[in-house]
């Protein structure tokens, strides 16, 4: 069928086609009026997502689907719960009596109304934006604006609910842990006393450093005594040697003054054998005299020799006592370590308890504002009035809705008919058909246009021409 025909069909069947029109355009037009008269009424709420300062996490968490969480959470049936909770006597005994009519008494009524009052809300989906909108459908304007504008302040109160439940129990929990950590304090701090009165220290005093040093200064003495030690023994083996050039000798001032009168006697002694000789008394007398010189020269050495050997051991002794106050101030100074140590354990123990508790104080105090702090992140934007018109039923768009139905079908209708009753619109699906020229051509019958019927006998008699 080529597009000309198709509209030579729509032509000589435009009254069918009309009277579909004009019956699917009542229909509408009917059913509209038949139809109950709906109101919707939108609520809008902001989101904000500044930070918080109460909460410890910040601001609230934009993730991808943050606001699908919450349009899911204002059409949710607690959000639909706490509206039923708040709805006047009046608005509840209706349905009351509907709920009792339906299930006989059985079930929650609050849940039962709440899922019809879910059926009347709907929140469009907005992702890129922090603006939600609770859109409320009723029978009358008012009612439309009071359910948006209950369903708001629900969600808002959920959502405060939302965010205070959790803070309450992890309050209750830090509560627990701050009382147990404060008593494993102050067991800590009792016992980190009790070693400091038994051992007599503080852990934090500077009494290690005062025997370190007292350590390192021992350590300094028995090292000057050992270098003393072997200096006096050393001149004391050279003394014994007979060697009269020591310096202990030299330094000797009564030697050094017996030796002079050793040396003027002796000078005295050759001049007195030059000139006197031996024999004679006065070289006797100064021999007497040199001899006795000469033993207290050797008694004078003798003296020396025997401090030296003193010295020795004063030295000797020292060193014993220096090693031994070097024993036992080493062993002094590693129990005072140990004692420190085991001190300074126990000190981080409290410490370690003290940091806990103030982490578990602290975060105690937050969840306590948090508790006390019956606020949220989100806000009446702007609150649901009463619509001046009802958006159902719609008499121009159903008319526009039957209007095009009615064409479409007035269409198949007309084309159903031409394929039960065919018909022959022009010339050329006349030659088309017979497969013959025409000879001649009648402009009108009877003073109006008639579409000529092909007969059946004529059809056949085509088709054995053709065959």
């Amino acid at each position: 069928m080529s597009f000309l025909q198709f509209l030579m069909i729509l032509r000589a069947r435009w009254r069918v086609v009309m009277s579909i029109m004009l019956a699917a355009c009542l229909t509408a037009l009917g059913a509209s009026v038949l139809m109950p008269t709906k109101y919707t009424a939108a609520a809008s709420v902001v989101l904000d997502d500044s930070p918080d300062p109460v909460a410890a996490g910040g601001g609230p968490n934009q993730s991808a689907g943050y606001m699908q969480t919450q349009e899911d959470i204002a059409s949710s049936q607690r959000v639909a719960q706490r509206v039923v909770s708040k709805l006047p006597a009046d608005v509840v005994d209706p349905f009351r009596k509907k709920w009792q009519e339906r299930t006989d008494g059985r079930g929650d009524f609050t849940a039962w109304i709440a899922d019809i009052l879910r059926r009347h809300i709907k929140v469009p989906a907005t992702p890129e934006s922090n603006v939600l909108t609770i859109v409320a459908e009723w029978s009358d304007a008012k009612s439309a604006a009071d359910l948006a504008n209950a369903f708001a302040q629900a969600y808002i109160d959920t959502t405060i609910e939302l965010k205070m439940a959790p803070a309450e129990q992890y309050s209750r929990l830090f509560d627990e842990n701050a009382r147990a950590l404060r008593a494993d304090l102050e067991a800590k701090q009792k016992l980190l006393s009790a070693y400091e009165n038994s051992h007599g220290l503080i852990v934090s005093d500077a009494r290690l450093d005062v025997e370190n040093a007292r350590l390192a200064e021992l350590s300094s003495q028995l090292v000057a005594v050992q270098g003393q030690l072997q200096d006096s023994q050393s001149r004391q083996r050279n003394i014994s040697s007979g060697d009269d050039s020591r310096p202990e000798v030299l330094q000797s001032s009564l030697i050094a003054g017996l030796k002079a009168e050793l040396s003027q006697a002796q000078a005295k002694q050759r001049d007195l054998a030059t000139q006197l000789g031996t024999n004679h008394p006065e070289y006797q007398r100064n021999q007497a005299v040199i001899e006795s010189l000469q033993e207290r020269i050797q008694a004078e050495n003798g003296n020396v020799v025997a401090s030296l050997g003193a010295t020795t051991q004063v030295n000797l002794r020292r060193q014993y006592e220096l090693i031994n106050a070097l024993a036992a101030q080493k062993a002094r100074v590693l129990d005072l370590k140990h004692q420190r140590d085991e001190g300074a354990g126990l000190q981080n123990d409290v410490l370690t308890a003290q940091r806990n508790l103030d982490a578990v104080t602290q975060r105690l105090a937050q969840s306590n504002l948090q508790t006390q702090t019956p606020q949220s992140n989100i806000a009446l934007l702007t609150p649901a009035a009463e619509p001046l018109a009802p958006y159902s039923p719609n008499f121009q768009m159903n008319a526009i809705v039957g209007i095009i139905l009615g064409a479409i079908f007035g269409v198949l209708t007309a084309l159903l008919l031409e394929r039960t009753d065919r018909r022959v619109r022009s010339d050329a699906e006349l030659i088309e058909l017979l497969g013959l020229p025409i000879l001649g051509k009648v402009s009108s019958i009877s003073g109006r246009r008639r579409s000529l019927r092909l007969p059946k006998p004529a059809i056949e008699t085509r088709k054995a021409l053709t065959g």
